[in-house]
């Protein structure tokens, strides 16, 4: 899981903690939520999620979806179901190799949509027509983190480029994820519900991975497949709340301002043909990492699955927690979530986990005590594809204060990536990992 794990481990502490991370993410494999959360009746054709029951006896099963987890999701879907009960399927995915029988794994662009996406959404939506799908029939929709980028359908008179640049001003505005998807809704055919209308009136069951705090179905993956709530005047003023108006496409404005008068149809309020289950999230993974801490002899505890806003500040205000002795009754503290970022005009290199590691390092290093702290994103990517996130402890406190350099100008720079590179053993490096349910973060103490 951890590439360059024999670099990183060079302390027990720090291989604990490297450890601990790496069964919070195979908790959440698709593999492992999916085997727990499924159960497929062959004679009866139905598969139950959790209680409930969709059944098709009469009709086909053709599975869509979308995300960094859909090609496991889509793997174990066929060992739980079996390939001669899906007539067809197709997902989009960041990375690509899965050796599925049925469904279609085609590789797309994260975070920001390309053209791929978009031919593997077109090759969903004619599944429509191309089976004559009915009420008799199921569609399965694998969603989870990242199926906002991956499955790409602009509106009418928009093209790729433009929600290309959207979504690239979007994530440099610092924007939070509701934000962000709230115009991307607006911009899309198949966001906010308008994959799930498509289908009608075939039945839809969307099978979710969370990525999202508060496992809210109206935000994950831009909710294809889940009525929306906000409206065209929403999308409107996110741009206008994050200065964002004047850098936008001038096609986009006007699409916007369309739908703001009536002139293009709302996202719909209803979808009575769809129903969405939340199969794994961000807790799931840090219940398995305080178990894995409990049985290295570790006092765990969680002290938050909601950690959201600035990654600047939540990194300065959890260090100040620790060295004014509030975690005092344990010495594993962890931390589930997603922070945001609000780049510079001329941005360094780094990512969020990062961002909050070298934060860390800074705020934490007089503090005179024993400490490991680790911060990675579940996925793998910490924007950059090489490098999930960093792991910082007192002795690399200890060497950054022997280096001479300023280590809060590259925080204000968004540079984590040099000062960490520059640290040494720091870059927590696995790859795809195949899921995506945001951050963990983790305190050995």
């Amino acid at each position: 899981m951890i590439r360059n794990y024999d670099a990183l481990a060079t302390s027990k502490r720090r291989a604990d903690a490297l450890e601990i991370i790496r069964v919070g993410i195979e908790r959440v494999l698709p593999p492992a939520v999916m085997q727990t959360a499924l159960r497929f009746a062959a004679t009866s054709r139905t598969l139950y999620v959790a209680a409930d029951a969709h059944a098709f006896p009469d009709g086909r099963l053709v599975v869509v979806g979308g995300g960094k987890a859909a090609g496991l999701m889509a793997l174990a879907l066929e060992d739980i179901v079996g390939v001669a009960f899906i007539t067809a399927g197709c997902v989009t995915c960041k990375d690509a190799g899965y050796a599925t029988r049925r469904i279609e794994v085609l590789t797309a662009g994260h975070p920001v949509p390309d053209a791929r996406g978009l031919a593997g959404v077109r090759r969903m939506l004619a599944f429509r027509e191309q089976f004559a799908l009915s009420e008799h029939d199921l569609v399965l929709c694998l969603l989870s983190g990242g199926a906002s980028a991956l499955m790409p359908c602009p509106a009418p008179g928009l093209t790729l480029e433009h929600k290309r640049r959207v979504t690239e001003q979007l994530l440099a505005s610092g924007a939070p994820i509701e934000e962000i998807n709230a115009v991307r809704k607006h911009l899309s055919g198949t966001k906010g519900g308008g994959l799930g209308r498509h289908f009608a009136p075939a039945r839809v069951v969307s099978l979710v991975l969370s990525d999202v705090i508060g496992n809210r179905l109206d935000v994950i993956a831009s909710a294809p497949t889940f009525p929306d709530s906000t409206t065209f005047d929403d999308a409107l003023n996110v741009l206008d709340r994050r200065d964002l108006t004047r850098e936008m496409p001038a096609p986009v404005l006007a699409h916007l301002r369309r739908g703001a008068v009536g002139l293009v149809p709302e996202t719909p309020r209803e979808l009575p043909n769809c129903q969405n289950h939340i199969i794994g999230d961000n807790r799931l993974a840090l219940q398995a990492m305080t178990a894995r801490a409990d049985e290295l002899g570790y006092r765990p505890v969680i002290i938050s699955d909601a950690h959201q806003g600035d990654a600047t500040a939540l990194a300065r205000e959890r260090a100040a927690e620790v060295m004014a002795g509030h975690y005092a009754a344990y010495d594993c503290v962890i931390i589930g979530g997603e922070a945001t970022l609000k780049l510079p005009r001329k941005p360094g290199k780094g990512g969020r986990n990062q961002h909050y590691a070298a934060v860390t390092l800074l705020a934490l290093a007089e503090y005179d005590a024993d400490w490991v702290v680790a911060a990675v994103g579940t996925d793998g990517t910490d924007y950059l594809p090489e490098v999930a996130g960093g792991i910082v402890d007192r002795d690399g406190a200890g060497r950054y204060g022997e280096m001479g350099i300023d280590g809060w100008d590259y925080v204000r720079r968004c540079d984590s990536y040099h000062l960490l590179q520059q640290l040494g053993n720091a870059l927590v490096r696995t790859g795809d990992t195949g899921t995506n349910v945001g951050d963990v973060m983790l305190y050995l103490l």
